[in-house]
């Protein structure tokens, strides 16, 4: 997608924002709360087109979904003094941008498939900025399971969205191809690891940055296209 090139200086750029990420990334809800207060500081110089992209950190999980503590053992071989250590440092990179962690609820992780094809069709209804950071308050903050039908329902109807049509998606498998082709697109991509922050399909910011990271991107892309 190309963006609106600004016709004189001041004027508002367009920017396309792709956030390649999953509901159970930690890092990808500091990302996101960065990105959305960089946004906020640049205000109306910036308008920005957010679309989130899928990823699954756990694609092979089965739906009971594995205890955190021996999920992350065995995926990156910490200990759980090490994850201790990182479950504080997470909490405090999220109370450093208004994001709740309450890492004593989550105790397990969980394939998010069906939870990235609600997302894909939030997306076409204008909707998909509110339910991801729905099922990341869900998760992170509450503890629940973003893998549950019901869970998933019920964040889909508090975000506006149809709950009969959700119900159908959920039950069915509306979207599957969809979100599995955007994943294998990003995988071929060079995406190992998320978030993954796509500005205008060529630049790219990797992992939970701070807002100044973001802002300071997004300051030198609308210098770049003529807008300040």
């Amino acid at each position: 997608m190309s963006a609106a090139l600004p016709s004189q200086p001041g004027a508002q750029a367009t920017i396309q924002i792709d956030f390649v990420s999953d509901v159970v990334c930690p890092w990808c809800a500091v990302g996101l709360r960065s990105l959305e207060i960089a946004l906020e500081r640049l205000g109306p110089a910036v308008q920005a087109t957010l679309v989130f992209r899928p990823f699954q950190l756990n694609p092979d999980m089965g739906p009971q979904g594995e205890d955190i503590g021996e999920y992350l053992q065995h995926k990156y071989g910490s200990t759980p003094q090490q994850q201790a250590q990182m479950r504080e440092t997470i909490r405090q990179r999220g109370e450093a941008v208004g994001f709740e962690f309450a890492m004593d609820k989550r105790q397990r992780t969980y394939n998010t498939f069906d939870a990235h094809r609600l997302l894909h069709w939030a997306h076409l209804e204008g909707k998909q900025h509110a339910l991801k950071s729905a099922l990341l308050r869900a998760y992170f903050t509450d503890g629940e399971n973003p893998s549950d039908a019901q869970v998933l329902l019920r964040l889909a109807q508090s975000v506006g969205l149809n709950p009969a049509r959700a119900q159908a998606i959920l039950a069915g498998d509306d979207y599957a191809d969809a979100v599995r082709a955007e994943q294998d697109f990003y995988r071929r991509s060079g995406i190992q690891s998320v978030p993954a922050i796509i500005l205008n399909e060529r630049h790219l910011i990797s992992g939970g940055q701070p807002p100044e990271v973001f802002e300071r991107a997004l300051r030198g892309l609308v210098g770049e296209m003529g807008g300040g």
